[in-house]
C-alpha cells in the first residue's frame, strides 16, 4: 500500500522569506549576571548553551516536558559533585541524560525556591574561576569529503 502524500501548504510569496521569531532566552538574569565575562550562547537541544571563552558553563533549559528538568545544567564531573551538593542542595542528576542515571552534568531545578539564588552562586563561581564548573567541549571530528 502506499504511503499517503501530504497536501503541499500554499504560502503567500511574504511568508516564504519571514523569519521564524527568535525563541525567548531562559533565565535572562543568569546571562546579565555574567555580562562583564563575555559570554556567549548556542541553542543545543532546544536548550541554550552558555559558554565563558572556550569553556561551556552550563545550559539553561525552560522547556516543560519533563518540568523535572528544566533549570541551569551545570557542566561539571563526577568527580565534584560532592563539593558541588554542599554548596547546592537542591543539586540533581538530569533524568534525559544518561537514561536516568548520574552524569557529569547536574541540574539546578526551575522549580526550586532557591532557584535564581542558586543560580546566582552558580554565576558567582564562575566569575572566581572554580574549576569545578566548566568544560571545553571535544572537537568535532571533520568528515571526509565524498570521493576522498
Amino acid at each position: 500500500m502506499a504511503a499517503k502524500r501530504k497536501k503541499p501548504v500554499l504560502r503567500k510569496p511574504a511568508e516564504i522569506f519571514e523569519a521564524k521569531p527568535k525563541k525567548a532566552i531562559p533565565f535572562p538574569f543568569i546571562l546579565e549576571e555574567l555580562d562583564d565575562l563575555d559570554p556567549h550562547t548556542n541553542p543545543m537541544f532546544g536548550c541554550l548553551a552558555v559558554y565563558v571563552g572556550e569553556k561551556i558553563m552550563f545550559v539553561l533549559r525552560d522547556k516543560g516536558k519533563p518540568k523535572y528538568d528544566d533549570g541551569l545544567w551545570l557542566a561539571t564531573t563526577a568527580e565534584h559533585h560532592a563539593s558541588l551538593q554542599k554548596t547546592f542542595p537542591s543539586m540533581r542528576s538530569i533524568s534525559v541524560l544518561g537514561d536516568g542515571g548520574v552524569t557529569g552534568w547536574q541540574n539546578l531545578p526551575a522549580d526550586d525556591d532557591d532557584f535564581e539564588e542558586s543560580a546566582l552562586r552558580a554565576c558567582a563561581l564562575i566569575r572566581k574561576g572554580d574549576a569545578r564548573i566548566g568544560k571545553v567541549p571535544k572537537r568535532k571530528k571533520k568528515k571526509k569529503a565524498l570521493g576522498t
